[in-house]
């Protein structure tokens, strides 16, 4: 299966292209936020208040970064267990993001926000957070320096791995997989 390369922001025609289990490449930005940020983030957004960044089109990578080494840009940046955030990313989806990446199938209420504005999620392969650090060309604090890893960081991105797990259509890699499974 051929590759598709995205660039981000993402728009609702690209989002809606994209069908579970496409292989994609991402270049562009993408923001880093876990619970703690997504936290922050929803009571800004309950309160009416601006969020530190943009989220218009954009994705959020859950990631587990490890300190960069010296002339590096990052260490390892493996993505982290999604399930964390099904509380907070429809809220995020409805302010505009297009998206996440991480690992792990999303719940139900997550699915139904990405077919209800138009999103994707992302798998990026756990395991791998050496090969995924090499497509992260910049890496920039956005806010909430005191959460350490959980800060908000942007991150520049050239061909990013990633796998379309749950897309804009009700489809879910991870359902599917288990039917074709049974069918064995």
């Amino acid at each position: 299966m051929a590759q598709k390369k995205i660039n981000t922001p993402l728009t609702d025609e690209v989002a809606k292209d994209l069908k579970i289990g496409d292989n994609v490449l991402i270049t562009g930005d993408i923001y880093t936020a876990r619970d703690a940020a997504h936290k922050k983030m929803v009571e800004l957004l309950d309160k009416g208040d601006k969020l530190p960044f943009d989220i218009k089109g954009q994705l959020i990578y859950y990631v587990g970064p490890s300190p960069a080494r010296p002339g590096k840009v990052i260490g390892s940046a493996g993505p982290t267990t999604s399930g964390r955030m099904n509380k907070y990313a429809p809220r995020m989806l409805e302010a505009g993001s297009k998206g996440m990446i991480g690992k792990g199938e999303m719940g139900s209420g997550v699915q139904d926000a990405l077919k209800k504005y138009t999103g994707v999620y992302f798998a990026a392969i756990g395991g791998a957070a050496a090969l995924i650090a090499k497509s992260i060309t910049a890496n920039e604090l956005v806010a909430w320096e005191e959460l350490g890893a959980e800060a908000i960081r942007k991150y520049t991105v050239k061909d990013f791995p990633a796998i379309v797990v749950q897309d804009a259509h009700g489809g879910n890699l991870y359902q599917e997989g288990v039917k074709k499974y049974q069918k064995i």
